[in-house]
């Protein structure tokens, strides 16, 4: 079946707000939740917030006073369904076990779109990062193990694999070598706008978690650990913001946004295994439908150009979460001792990693590689799930 959302009604915009017991949605059960209904709700309350933000950075530079409470009215909406998104999750979860959970959507989102990615440059640029969150997900595997003394597989569900991708240590390079050459609006295929907007969302979103739950921990090696990876999702948002065109208008970006949010919304709803929360996927969904229509009113009053002109004709096929084991070993057996130089890939530890890397480091190991070493101390053995045989590579096998 073909979805056009431009051609689709959706909720005309003063019948969207919703009161106090509208918006008081029921949690998922961590115990029993599908741990992909818990990264369709992360993945969509990050796309949420980068929505908010664009428009409240747009808003800033908009000098009409119409548009601004055109903005200032679907923003207030796009909030409440950022609160009934993120409200999903459970207060019954820890910090660190939403952190395995932010880690399974960077890692099997990511492996998907790369995947699904038609642009070579782009494809390379998600299978770059997928190595490092996958990795990330490991380090806060043992961290979990250790200071919690539970197992990552009760959260990931043997879904996605735990064990070392692109070492941690090796992720911080210089910050010009984070920014990657942009896709060109004028030829990109809709499809590669949709996914550099949904990972930079994602990627944006934990970055924020980390740099805000960090300091709430009162183990040192747990503050130390978020500290440096929350560093390293600073590096990711650059890298993946700075694959969109920078030449697309504030209008160009605002209705890329809306169907973007229409994209996602359709996708979760048509893969969703929870009714409840396939209900809210709907429901926003035809909110979305609406925020679309009125970003393309103001597109077509502001840019002179009809929105079919760069969307595609109709959504593609829906973004799925997915086991990726084979994937993602595949890109680990290939890639996993790449580094960036510029705007492209070597790999060889040039002169300016090697400067850089020892100049924050310093005299130490750092977290990422204290946290295995000291759960392999208190537990017998570094914590790994390895569902799929030895690890690809000989040298990052436990030994």
């Amino acid at each position: 079946m073909t979805f056009n959302p431009l051609e689709e009604r959706g909720i005309p915009l003063d019948r969207q707000l919703r009161n106090w017991r509208e918006l008081n949605v029921t949690p998922i059960d961590p115990d029993h939740a599908d741990p992909y209904t818990r990264c369709r709700i992360i993945t969509m309350n990050g796309i949420e917030i980068e929505a908010i933000m664009f428009n409240r950075h747009l808003a800033r530079h908009c000098p009409d006073l119409e548009d601004r409470q055109q903005l200032a009215e679907t923003r207030f909406i796009e909030a409440q369904q950022q609160k009934a998104v993120n409200w999903l999750l459970p207060g019954l979860a820890s910090v660190l076990e939403t952190t395995l959970a932010y880690e399974q959507v960077a890692t099997d989102l990511t492996a998907w779109i790369a995947r699904m990615e038609p642009d070579p440059y782009l494809k390379q640029a998600y299978q770059f990062g997928l190595l490092e969150d996958f990795d990330h997900l490991y380090r806060y595997a043992n961290l979990f193990e250790m200071i919690e003394h539970r197992k990552a597989e009760k959260v990931v569900d043997a879904l996605t694999e735990v064990m070392p991708g692109r070492p941690t240590k090796m992720h911080q390079r210089h910050p010009i070598d984070n920014v990657r050459e942009p896709y060109d609006r004028n030829t990109a295929a809709p499809i590669s706008k949709l996914h550099a907007l949904t990972i930079m969302s994602a990627e944006q979103q934990t970055m924020n978690f980390y740099m805000n739950v960090g300091p709430m921990y009162m183990e040192p090696i747990a503050r130390q650990l978020y500290q440096e990876i929350a560093l390293i999702e600073e590096e990711h948002v650059t890298h993946y913001e700075s694959l969109v065109d920078p030449g697309e208008t504030w209008w160009e970006q605002l209705i890329n946004h809306e169907y973007n949010e229409c994209y996602l919304y359709y996708s979760f709803m048509e893969t969703e295994t929870d009714p409840k929360v396939k209900a809210i996927w709907e429901l926003h969904l035809n909110m979305e439908l609406e925020h679309l229509r009125i970003a393309a009113e103001m597109m077509r009053r502001h840019d002179g150009r009809e929105p079919q002109e760069i969307l595609a004709p109709r959504l593609p096929a829906p973004v799925t979460f997915e086991p990726n084991k084979g994937y993602i070993r595949e890109v680990i057996a290939t890639q996993i001792d790449y580094t960036t130089l510029g705007t492209g890939y070597v790999q060889e530890a040039h002169e300016r990693f090697q400067r850089w890397q020892a100049q924050i480091h310093g005299d130490q190991e750092p977290p990422s590689e204290r946290v295995i070493d000291e759960n392999r101390a208190k537990s017998g053995r570094e914590y790994r799930l390895e569902s799929e045989g030895t690890h690809p590579m000989y040298s990052l096998r436990p030994h």
